[in-house]
């Protein structure tokens, strides 16, 4: 389910140290129902999923043509990147952040683990059309907990303002119901949920 950025930006989560000059782009609920020691089962599920290669094939078919865009009009070249074009948000990790766990690759989506706590984790990525960071978290609702998605962004000027607003209307219709399907099958398949006492 979608959720309003101040599901996002009421939280106290550690990530708004490091984003105050990023726009949250969207938040979702993630189907993932359980206890208040389940958030490493989702970061490490979440990172595991299989996306976009188990998504169905509008999703695979629509993640290939913007790989084939990248390759062609060069948004994704290693000068586009992070440490290139823009540097890494590790640099402004706090000490405490920065020596936490990194946490897991993230499987084929091009992003690169910043930290892992207790309740969050985050990657980041960028290219020629904006810095981006996704971020997972773990929340407490009225049955238990469940997990957040947010996904935070820098536009690169005017290319990557139109871009996103381009990309929007597929994000919705396709990637995220797609993404959240599959997390929401890998959870059920992955073991049992335990609810809040």
């Amino acid at each position: 389910m979608k959720l309003p950025p101040t599901a996002h930006t009421s939280r106290p989560w550690r990530i708004h140290e490091l984003t105050q000059d990023f726009e949250v782009e969207d938040v979702w609920a993630l189907p993932t129902p359980g206890g208040p020691d389940d958030f490493g089962r989702l970061v490490d599920q979440f990172a595991d999923a299989g996306f976009p290669a188990g998504a169905p094939l509008v999703v695979r078919v629509l993640w290939e043509t913007r790989m084939t865009l990248g390759r062609v009009f060069g948004w994704d070249g290693e000068s586009t990147g992070i440490g290139s074009r823009v540097p890494t948000l590790r640099d402004r990790l706090p000490a405490d952040l920065r020596d936490a766990p990194i946490g897991p690759e993230v499987g084929e989506l091009p992003f690169v683990p910043l930290y892992r706590i207790g309740d969050e984790w985050a990657a980041e990525t960028a290219n020629s059309t904006c810095h981006a960071v996704l971020h997972l978290s773990w929340v407490p609702d009225q049955d238990g907990y469940r997990g957040q998605l947010a996904v935070l962004v820098k536009p690169n000027g005017r290319l990557g303002a139109a871009y996103m607003s381009a990309i929007k209307p597929f994000r919705y219709l396709f990637v995220y119901p797609a993404l959240l399907r599959m997390l929401g099958r890998g959870w059920q398949e992955s073991g049992p949920q335990i609810a809040a006492p």
